[in-house]
């Protein structure tokens, strides 16, 4: 009997010396979130934090409220064996700077903080891709600058022309939008807190990471893109149109989370007007507002596949 059990400690020993070595090599790899490099943009002065992750194309992801750059890690994971994918953090957020003033996140400004990081890559254009707030700088930055963009990705936020009209001629998109307008209000930002922007975040782990960046973050910042740039609420209805803006000449791909109740899919309609290019629309029922995260793997593998058609 001892020799038997001598023999099978033996066994034992030889099989967990050779199992090891497997095992070390099936571990999981590390979170995107050790995996990036870290690195900042110069904007006149105002400093942008952005992370980076890969080799190939440029393609700069702009997040929206109340979000930071990790809103991406899928899309990022998904992208970055074939592109030099880039997530910013927009000024107010995380690491990017805070300037105070309702005039510092003017539209403008926030286009220029785009084009920085894509000079810091040491490009001249890239991909854009934008959500929320991130997308309407993107629409921008495609109307005004066609030179910095290649391709142009847009989620759950519908063309700026087609945001201003539901919300002057459409009651559900009004009432929808005034969280919004209660954002206009000064003083609005003390009722928030980074725990309660965090709420919408599903994952337990990223929220962690969430509330820490917003910890870093200016509330008040983060309102006065509402403040700069959003619709007033006491516009008038039959006031005439403003001047039609210019056309997007670059292709885009936009996703619209059909259960969005901040933006109501009524404002995507005649996007197909405003686009001199290609312009491919993918709705996604039972996805909400953050659709890269609901619908994470569709948009993910869907922009590969319509960026691989494109881009080289």
């Amino acid at each position: 009997m001892k020799t038997i059990n001598l023999l099978s400690a033996t066994l034992c020993a030889v099989l967990f010396i050779g199992v090891s070595p497997t095992l070390a090599k099936d571990s999981p790899p590390k979170d995107l979130w050790d995996r990036v490099e870290q690195h900042d943009a110069d904007s006149n002065g105002v400093k942008i934090h952005y992370v980076a992750i890969g080799k190939g194309p440029l393609i700069v992801m702009i997040h929206g409220f109340p979000d930071f750059w990790y809103t991406w890690r899928k899309q990022m994971e998904a992208l970055s064996g074939h592109y030099r994918v880039v997530a910013m953090d927009q000024r107010g957020y995380d690491l990017s700077g805070r300037p105070a003033g309702i005039e510092q996140y003017a539209m403008p400004l926030l286009v220029n903080d785009v084009g920085a990081v894509i000079k810091a890559e040491g490009r001249s254009s890239a991909v854009i891709v934008g959500h929320d707030w991130g997308g309407a700088v993107a629409w921008t930055l495609a109307m005004t600058h066609p030179d910095w963009i290649q391709a142009l990705v847009i989620l759950n936020l519908p063309h700026p022309s087609g945001i201003q009209r539901e919300i002057k001629t459409n009651p559900e998109q009004r009432k929808n939008s005034q969280y919004a307008f209660n954002f206009q209000k000064p003083g609005a930002e003390k009722n928030l807190s980074s725990e309660k922007l965090a709420g919408w975040v599903k994952d337990d782990a990223a929220r962690v990471h969430y509330i820490e960046a917003f910890n870093r973050s200016d509330f008040e910042a983060m309102l006065n893109y509402y403040r700069a740039n959003y619709p007033r609420p006491d516009q008038d209805p039959n006031a005439a149109p403003a001047a039609p803006l210019p056309k997007v000449t670059v292709p885009v791909l936009e996703f619209h989370g059909l259960g969005d109740q901040a933006l109501l899919p009524g404002a995507l309609s005649g996007t197909w007007d405003l686009v001199e290019k290609d312009f491919t629309l993918v709705t996604i029922p039972g996805a909400g507002h953050f659709v890269q995260q609901d619908a994470a793997d569709l948009v993910s593998t869907t922009m590969s596949d319509w960026l691989g058609r494109r881009i080289h």
